[in-house]
């Protein structure tokens, strides 16, 4: 019980979030004409929080499931230096290993960032619960959200601007927050480049991989910007 609790200490903060923003994909997708079905497997399987929200209105665009599919790991490629520093501890957690890997998002990153383990808990099974019960609160509130939309009678035309009003909060949160200003600058002087070289329809992908490349080859600076990053064992 005392790993429960600890745990539940800790997601508490998130929980609100991973409510609301699930709640309104799951009304954003019941509107597109997708069923409670779909909500659940999205929230479950794809679990990229935000990005979901974005990928309705590209499905309803006609964009290209590839395109979808290479934009998501663009923007989710972020995990992929969160999780570089537990690889050793999550390896040795048996067949929980890929299930950990998979589910590391930016809050739950942020939770095992500064977490202190107490006497009498079981560090593996709380680093577990931090994956699981986020988890299975968004694929709840997904569900939940699709079936209010499917509930709701009055017109929710222009609901969709909640995902740009989401974005901006984010960015803006971002930049008083971050230590380094060099993903942020990196992503808008792409995004601009891009945007004049091929337009609208087809900026985002090229915008993105550039952003990428050069993130990756400035990752020390980053790093050093923000303080530094310690090696989780």
């Amino acid at each position: 019980m005392n790993n429960f609790r600890f745990t539940l200490q800790k997601i508490i903060p998130i929980m609100f979030e991973y409510i609301f923003v699930g709640i309104a994909f799951g009304i954003l997708l019941n509107d597109a004409g997708y069923s409670v079905v779909w909500s659940v497997l999205c929230g479950f399987f794809i679990y990229a929080g935000s990005m979901q929200i974005v990928m309705i209105s590209l499905m309803t665009s006609g964009v290209p499931l590839y395109m979808i599919a290479a934009m998501t790991f663009f923007i989710n490629a972020r995990h992929i230096f969160y999780g570089l520093g537990y690889v050793n501890k999550f390896r040795h957690m048996g067949w929980k290993y890929p299930y950990m890997v998979l589910t590391m998002t930016d809050e739950t990153y942020s939770i095992r960032c500064d977490l202190e383990y107490p006497e009498g808990v079981d560090q593996q099974k709380v680093d577990f619960y931090i994956a699981l019960f986020p988890h299975l609160l968004w694929t709840v509130s997904c569900a939940v959200g699709s079936l209010l939309g499917g509930m709701l009678t009055f017109d929710m035309t222009g609901i969709d601007f909640s995902a740009t009003a989401f974005f901006v909060t984010v960015c803006v949160n971002q930049w008083r927050q971050f230590g380094s200003r060099i993903p942020a600058v990196t992503g808008l002087i792409s995004a601009a480049v891009f945007y004049f070289l091929f337009g609208a329809d087809h900026f985002l992908l090229p915008a993105l991989s550039v952003s990428l490349i050069v993130l990756v080859i400035m990752k020390d600076k980053v790093t050093l910007q923000m303080g530094g990053v310690q090696d989780v064992k």
